[in-house]
């Protein structure tokens, strides 16, 4: 075999491998898309024009939030210009900073809805059902993360759990879209969407999609039913509880 043709052979798996990972990068970017889209009227928007009137609580959470997209985008950008062992060394400080996600995103979700009680902008009802949408935010990130982590030497299934984590937290920015209310079919598939484009993804190149994928999509959507019990008899109690320990 002539030297071109070694080349060519050792090429191909590159070019196959940046293909794949283009696609990721594509991704993860329409996510940050979702994120902005969701948040630009109410936070973002009016940050950049100067008024920046939030509780530190809340810019924290938004930083550590915005961190996570950007470590995702930049992750995947490592991936796709074949960095491994810097996407490996980033990746040990990224569990870490999932973890943070976790404890910042439960400290906002209780200190919001306490904050608007205390102003009397919320009722005491619709507080406690922000804490189980929040909270229900957490348990669908964290559990998809930590299975993210436990499966990180196993890249096709690492990548796919991590997406599926992250369209977890795109959650909140969905639900400021105000389609919940309105069209909760149509908010559940612009929450998904990365899920579902992820399968359609796979069944052009695998031939089927991978079950990561499936089973994230049904673990999120099943999860996102508590928006119906919000303010049923069996959870107000409980949230109404946790709200009475911060007040």
């Amino acid at each position: 075999m002539t030297s071109v043709a070694v080349a060519d052979a050792e090429a191909r798996p590159i070019t196959r491998a940046r293909t794949k990972t283009t696609f990721y990068v594509a991704l993860s970017i329409f996510m940050v898309g979702i994120v902005f889209a969701g948040f630009w009227p109410s936070y973002y928007g009016p940050l950049l024009r100067g008024d920046a009137n939030r509780p530190l609580v809340i810019h924290v959470h938004g930083a550590v939030f915005m961190g996570w997209m950007a470590l995702l985008v930049t992750q995947v950008a490592l991936a796709w210009r074949g960095r491994v062992q810097m996407h490996r060394r980033l990746g040990r400080w990224g569990i870490a900073y999932g973890f943070a996600v976790i404890v910042m995103g439960t400290i906002a979700g209780i200190a919001a809805p306490v904050m608007h009680l205390q102003t009397g902008e919320w009722t005491e009802a619709r507080a406690a059902g922000f804490v189980l949408v929040t909270m229900g935010d957490m348990v669908l990130f964290g559990s998809l993360f930590i299975a993210a982590v436990i499966y990180r030497r196993k890249p096709e299934i690492h990548k796919r759990l991590m997406l599926g984590a992250t369209v977890a937290l795109l959650f909140a920015a969905v639900g400021r879209l105000q389609l919940i209310d309105r069209a909760p079919l149509v908010a559940a598939g612009v929450w998904l969407s990365p899920l579902l484009i992820g399968m359609l993804h796979d069944w052009r190149t695998r031939g089927r999609p991978h079950a990561v994928y499936v089973i994230s999509a049904v673990w999120l959507f099943v999860g996102g039913t508590r928006v119906l019990v919000t303010e049923s008899a069996g959870w107000q109690p409980i949230g109404r509880a946790i709200l009475a320990a911060f007040v």
